[in-house]
């Protein structure tokens, strides 16, 4: 059974076990990732997404059992490019599968656009009735 710690920000330690194939799952991150586990006993573990790999706000730092990991794919890589306090040994929470014992730690710091009031645009914007008005103009 894979002994999975979390070092919160404040440094507090918290370790959970579970086995394989016999924790609940329902659909936060991949299968087993941390964000699964973390969801299952109770772990505040930002996901903005959903668990998608769509935000970087599950981004964690492995300190030990990194091979215990699956193994990074092309799209946790483009993601983890715009985390805050990026390291060699940062994974997303939400794609990196447990296979053995592992210590992870919070980073000080995450971006969620949402919670900060913004968003990522991708695009340009569409333009509204609001837009289109003059300034200093009311309705």
């Amino acid at each position: 059974m894979p002994k999975v710690t979390f070092i919160h920000k404040d440094g507090s330690r918290q370790t959970v076990e579970f086995e394989h194939g016999k924790m609940p799952y329902d659909g936060h991150g991949l299968p087993e990732s941390f964000l699964d586990v973390a969801m299952n006993f109770g772990i505040h573990l930002e996901h903005a997404c959903g668990g998608s790999c769509a935000c970087t706000t599950c981004h964690l730092i492995i300190k030990e059992g990194m091979n215990n990991l699956s193994d990074m794919e092309d799209n946790e890589a483009d993601r983890l490019d715009t985390a805050w306090e990026l390291t060699t040994t940062s994974r997303l929470g939400c794609q990196a599968v447990i296979k053995g014992d592992v210590v992870a730690q919070f980073p000080m710091y995450t971006r969620n656009y949402v919670q900060e009031g913004g968003g990522i645009q991708l695009g340009q914007p569409e333009k509204t009735e609001k837009d289109e008005k003059p300034a200093g103009v009311l309705p």
